[in-house]
């Protein structure tokens, strides 16, 4: 039971890691309040499957598209500003979200809100079905993920990220891909929300404030901005770096602060990037194995 619950946290830290990679890793947009996203999602699964009494399967990707239209108006608000504005912007979204969450008696005020269990087709989900769903989800967007950087998309992407300009110039529209980063971003986000709101069973706004924002942005800094298995690394080693060390657990806020700090530093391409010190070690292992492969 234990370790269902901590695969379950992995697994949507491992969603969130990598929707906000999509904007922020592969679109270069930077966002420090991603955890908005994730609390629109789960408070609109929550509101839908509560009191409108939808089933869980249509809640799901209404949660999604519920965040992918805050999403969105953010994607066009992000092509009239740039860098730190755009980031300070995205951290004022957040506590924005998080007071209508606090004190609008329609998502339960400072009460919070009850969630029921999903049920599918009959079956009621229990922490099993949950972390099987986690699972399916985890390895679509993955395989998203890996098809993401060599497609039209990724490439477009790509040159919003480096050089905005240059890619205008080669026929691209830096907005519009700014924005469907958002929106496709945004979008995983709020569905992991209503993932984590039926999980639990009662969410607040407490659960989406600005601290597990930067969270998310420290899992996907460690693993590597832009890359592709860089923040499912970096999701797995701080999701499960509490469970280890509880008894820093009062100070992870320090952790994921410092952690920030000294990657961006020394490391500022993360655990798997292009010049990391583990892929150069990766590297020279896949070198010197196929060397010994060709004289064998």
């Amino acid at each position: 039971m234990y370790e269902q619950v901590i695969a379950i946290n992995v697994g949507l830290a491992m969603l969130l890691a990598m929707s906000l990679n999509i904007i922020t890793g592969f679109a270069g947009q930077p966002t420090l309040g991603h955890a908005a996203f994730y609390g629109i999602g789960a408070y609109t699964s929550a509101l839908l499957t509560a009191k409108a009494g939808w089933p869980f399967l249509l809640a799901l990707p209404a949660s999604g598209a519920m965040a992918a239209l805050v999403g969105v108006l953010l994607g066009l608000f992000s092509v009239r500003v740039r860098e730190d504005f755009l980031a300070v912007t995205t951290i004022g979204i957040n506590f924005v979200i998080v007071a209508i969450f606090q004190y609008v008696q329609l998502f339960g005020a400072s009460l919070g809100l009850a969630v029921p269990k999903p049920v599918v087709f009959g079956i009621r989900f229990g922490n099993t079905e949950i972390l099987i769903l986690l699972i399916v989800l985890n390895l679509l967007v993955y395989l998203f993920m890996r098809h993401l950087p060599n497609s039209w998309l990724g490439l477009a992407l790509g040159g919003v990220r480096n050089d905005e300009e240059a890619a205008a110039s080669l026929g691209f529209n830096p907005d519009h891909y700014k924005v469907f980063a958002f929106g496709i971003g945004t979008f995983i986000a709020g569905m992991t929300g209503s993932v984590y709101a039926h999980f639990m069973g009662f969410i607040s706004s407490t659960d989406f404030s600005f601290p597990v924002s930067v969270g998310v942005l420290s899992m996907a800094v460690l693993g590597g901005l832009g890359t592709v298995s860089g923040p499912l690394l970096g999701a797995i080693i701080l999701t499960l770096a509490p469970e280890v060390f509880r008894f820093v657990s009062d100070y992870r806020m320090l952790v994921y602060g410092g952690l920030l700090v000294l990657m961006m530093r020394f490391q500022p391409q993360g655990m798997v990037g292009d010049d990391s010190w583990l892929r150069q070690r990766w590297d020279a292992v896949r070198t010197r194995g196929k060397g010994g492969a060709r004289r064998g």
